[in-house]
């Protein structure tokens, strides 16, 4: 058995979402009336592109292309704003991903966060941004502590060179120790740091030589990825000319890992995340819940995802350069950003996959009175799998403030990316095979 099926960080996956037509923005801008919204800008631009990447980003980018890029983005906002303000909108969360949004230079970042503060997309809230190595400069670090950023994520993956070249890195250990260096210099108020395991070539000793030098630059939390290598992607190539993926092995660094970080005083919310509890501070041993799935988010730019409760859009999912910069000039080019081309209407029962998806592979689980409340059904009947899987030890109940949770055992939450996609429907499954079939030809 592979236990590294598929990654199920939302549902349903961009390759389910189709044309859509006389959808606009407008319509349905209510739902985003008052505050608890997520405001989301993908900048997609990088040094290089990694070699297992196939998130929506480009190479080799001119000062000037991403100026142009900024452009559409400010009319996106201008459009928006106009038809928000009715419902003052607010937005508690300000995510900013990509790509690698730091490979800005500060005056085009500074530019970014006006705009955002001229359009009304910033208020009190968590600022959370992306960046890497090679991009992670004093001056760069300076302005997002003076724009009140509060999460910062490195993607370091690494400490191993060799194995940094195997991914198609551009940086070294050398510079993500220069970088993590810079970053404790500042007082963001959360540190989360990237490494990836099942590296062809990484053992077990070296996975957790990384983990053990990670742990010297006191990060908040650690995101611990199964390396996936997908259509169109470098690593592709790799792999057609005998470089091998050993699931079995990766599994085992996870279990090895895993055991380390929880030893180690994180607190384990995922099969990725991993949370540093602070000895002495209540706040840190306790877990928040998050009532996920009827979320609604807004995304600025070209590639991100926006969510209005049973509507989800974005520009249609693009992995290959030639199809990313294509559709950066379209969007460019838009005269209207609030009609709405692309995405996917849920079905009720699409919504209770959702549902049970965005919650069951993250702690404290999946809440069973919350979800009967809102489905008037039970969750054990409307999935037989969830007791199939309770049944086996994947799956158990527990009580964490007041609330029963059906939540992975620790031997469930290592196999969550092969659990969750059995979750996914049988028409879902289809437009997502249509697409491989199309684009993987």
């Amino acid at each position: 058995m592979n236990p590294y099926l598929q990654y199920m960080y939302s549902y349903p996956h961009k390759t389910a979402y189709r044309s859509l037509s006389g959808v606009f923005l407008k319509d349905y801008a209510e739902r985003l009336a008052g505050g608890g919204h997520t405001i989301y800008f993908h900048i997609p631009f990088c040094q290089s592109k990694c070699g297992y990447c196939n998130l929506f980003s480009v190479t080799g980018q001119t000062s000037e292309a991403m100026e142009r890029y900024l452009d559409g983005m400010e009319r996106q906002m201008r459009q928006y704003q106009s038809i928000l303000v009715p419902y003052q909108t607010r937005f508690s969360d300000l995510v900013i991903g990509g790509g690698t949004p730091l490979i800005m230079s500060e005056t085009l970042l500074d530019r970014m966060f006006a705009m955002a503060a001229k359009y009304g997309f910033l208020g009190e809230q968590e600022r959370i941004i992306e960046t890497a190595p090679n991009q992670t400069t004093w001056e760069k670090l300076r302005l997002l502590q003076d724009a009140k950023v509060t999460r910062i994520s490195i993607g370091v993956q690494s400490f191993s060179d060799q194995e940094l070249t195997v991914l198609g890195r551009r940086h070294s250990a050398k510079k993500a120790r220069e970088a993590l260096g810079l970053l404790k210099t500042f007082d963001f108020s959360c540190l989360n740091m990237d490494l990836i395991y099942g590296i062809p070539g990484q053992g077990i000793p070296s996975l957790l030589a990384s983990l053990k030098e990670a742990l010297t630059f006191f990060p908040d939390e650690i995101f611990l990825y199964p390396l996936y290598v997908k259509h169109g992607v470098k690593m592709e190539q790799d792999l057609k000319k005998g470089m091998v993926l050993n699931p079995d092995l990766a599994f085992s660094q996870y279990q090895e890992a895993s055991a380390f970080l929880r030893a180690s005083g994180f607190r384990q919310d995922s099969m990725r995340r991993f949370v540093r509890q602070i000895s002495g501070d209540p706040k840190s041993i306790g877990r928040q819940f998050n009532d996920c799935g009827f979320g609604t988010s807004l995304s600025i730019g070209c590639g991100g995802r926006s969510y209005l409760g049973n509507l989800h859009f974005c520009t249609p999912y693009a992995i290959t350069q030639e199809r990313c910069r294509r559709q950066i000039q379209e969007y460019e080019e838009t005269k209207d950003d609030t009609e709405i081309k692309h995405g996917i209407f849920l079905t009720p029962e699409e919504i209770k996959r959702r549902y049970i998806i965005r919650h069951l592979l993250i702690l404290p689980g999946l809440p069973i009175e919350q979800y009967k409340k809102k489905f008037q059904t039970q969750a054990i009947e409307d999935f037989p799998l969830l007791a199939r899987w309770t049944q086996e030890g994947l799956l158990d109940y527990h009580q964490e403030n007041g609330e029963t949770f059906l939540a992975l055992t620790e031997e469930g939450m290592g196999l969550s990316d092969y659990l969750g996609p059995q979750l996914i429907s049988e028409e879902v499954r289809r437009k997502m095979e249509e697409w491989d079939a199309f684009y993987g030809s």
